[in-house]
């Protein structure tokens, strides 16, 4: 865990050994007879960046209960799925980099990022055969579903300069916290929890992983690049409305609004710096971080179901990193 930031690696303490073997499983899973495969694996192993997902799903089975030795190939699956949605999402958003390097649909093209993203999901499903239970390969399924019909309601949305607030935060429910709280609830599931702890460690994962996306939003227009590590300035030149632009719709004045519409709708260029500029004067953005404080402090809430414990306060703490990061 070398390559995380000090703030992660300290809060990843509880369940270090056991995050380093999934990275260990993660690894070992793509392996293919083509050298050519092999070399894109080990590209997209940079993905993993922060490995929120995966930690989570240690931590919320360390404070729960008891980790088993099926704990880290559960966290390797639910990387090994976040991480194909990457690969798709840069697709999706003709993205050239991620992670500060390029991705794999600028440097080999759509094609191969399409298909190397089926691989992931392919062999994170390959990974949960091998489990006793099925219990697993089912909601692990019906979580990508989910993740896809998300994508899908974003895509049918582009465009849509009448995006509710409400609808936003539907869409990335199931984009990102479909996935975030299935991580949660596997977790603390697999460690023996009851149901009411389970379904308060999904509720968690749940309103953290749509904070996670709200952030995220918000330094597509206001992150310094060299941080952020990609591309930034993507949703609204591809028509996505997100939650800052979207009160900034509500809260502009008349010449602002119009110029706004126009580029959600994709009648005129995305000059990020003048998208700022509105941003700030409206304070669309301390709106938007304000909301994902108020999913942060629903997440913590979660939590009073546990026993005090070090991976306890990892996982409280992992919440307000969260909504404080720049990258």
């Amino acid at each position: 865990m070398s390559s995380l930031a000090a703030p992660l690696v300290d809060l990843y303490g509880p369940i270090r050994d056991e995050l380093a073997e999934a990275q260990r499983v993660f690894d070992a899973e793509l392996v293919s007879d083509f050298p050519f495969v092999n070399e894109w694996c080990a590209r997209i192993r940079s993905y993993r960046g922060k490995m929120m997902r995966p930690a989570m799903l240690l931590l919320s089975g360390n404070a729960s209960g008891e980790l088993t030795p099926d704990h880290p190939t559960l966290a390797a699956v639910v990387e090994m799925v976040h991480t194909a949605t990457l690969v798709h999402d840069d697709v999706l958003d003709d993205a050239d980099e991620r992670r500060r390097e390029p991705t794999i649909r600028c440097s080999d093209g759509n094609v191969t990022a399409v298909l190397l993203g089926d691989y992931l999901i392919s062999h994170a499903f390959h990974l949960c055969s091998g489990l006793d239970s099925q219990y697993v390969s089912r909601r692990v399924g019906a979580t990508t579903n989910t993740v896809c019909e998300g994508e899908l309601l974003q895509n049918r949305e582009s465009g849509n300069d009448g995006l509710s607030e409400a609808r936003y935060l539907e869409i990335i429910e199931r984009k990102t916290g479909a996935l975030t709280a299935l991580a949660c609830e596997l977790g603390a599931r697999q460690a023996g929890a009851d149901d009411r702890v389970v379904e308060a460690m999904a509720a968690y994962g749940l309103a953290v992983g749509a904070a996670f996306q709200i952030v995220d939003d918000v330094l597509d227009i206001v992150g310094d690049r060299r941080e952020v590590g990609k591309t930034l300035g993507l949703d609204l030149a591809l028509g996505k409305p997100t939650l800052a632009t979207i009160h900034a719709l509500a809260s502009a004045g008349m010449t602002a609004q119009s110029a706004l519409r126009a580029v959600v709708r994709g009648e005129g260029a995305c000059d990020v710096e003048q998208l700022r500029g509105w941003l700030a004067s409206t304070g669309s953005v301390e709106y938007a971080l304000s909301v994902a404080t108020d999913q942060v402090n629903h997440a913590i809430r979660q939590l009073e179901v546990l026993p005090p414990s070090d991976a306890r306060s990892s996982l409280a703490a992992l919440a307000e990193f969260i909504v404080h990061r720049r990258y």
